[in-house]
C-alpha cells in the first residue's frame, strides 16, 4: 500500500467513525427516586375489623344488608376504591381503604347505631360482625310470590 493510499484509507476511517458518533446513543444515568413510606393516620379497631368484614362481604358479593344502611351512598366510594386497589393483600388494603375513606366507613356505621342500636365499639371481632350480619338478615322477611 502506497503512502498515499494509507492516507486516503485513514481519511475513510475517520469520516465513518464521526458518522458513527452521530448515531450513537448515549444513555443517561438513571435518577433513582426513593418514594417516602407512607404514613397511615391511627384507626380504632373497632373500625379496621370493620372494614375488614366489609371487605369480607365485598369478596362475597354479599353487601346487601349493609347497603340498607347507606342513606349517603358512601358503599360507592369505598366499592369504587377496593375495586382499583383489589391488588393488595388484604391487611394492606384495610389499612389503605381506612386511609382514604374512613369517613364513609363512620358514616355507614352511625346510620346502622340510630337504626339498629348496634354498638361497633364493643364489636372487635369478625365474628361478632358476622353474628350481627346473619342476624339482620334472618329480620328481613322473605316471601314466595
Amino acid at each position: 500500500m502506497t503512502e498515499e493510499e494509507k492516507n486516503a484509507q485513514a481519511q475513510a476511517d475517520k469520516e465513518t467513525e464521526e458518522e458513527n458518533d452521530e448515531l450513537k446513543v448515549v444513555m443517561p444515568e438513571a435518577n433513582k427516586t426513593n418514594m417516602p413510606k407512607e404514613e397511615f393516620k391511627e384507626q380504632p379497631d373497632y373500625l379496621k375489623v370493620f372494614a375488614n368484614f366489609y371487605i369480607a362481604q365485598f369478596d362475597e358479593d354479599d353487601l346487601e344488608i349493609i347497603n340498607l344502611y347507606d342513606e349517603k351512598h358512601n358503599m360507592v366510594d369505598i366499592n369504587s376504591y377496593l375495586l382499583n386497589n383489589i391488588h393488595f393483600p388484604r391487611k394492606k388494603l384495610i389499612d389503605h381503604v381506612l386511609q382514604y375513606h374512613d369517613y364513609n366507613f363512620k358514616n355507614l356505621l352511625d346510620v346502622m347505631i340510630e337504626k339498629t342500636g348496634v354498638k361497633p365499639e364493643d364489636m372487635l371481632t369478625y365474628e361478632a360482625w358476622d353474628k350481627w350480619y346473619e342476624e339482620q338478615r334472618a329480620k328481613i322477611s322473605s316471601s314466595l310470590s
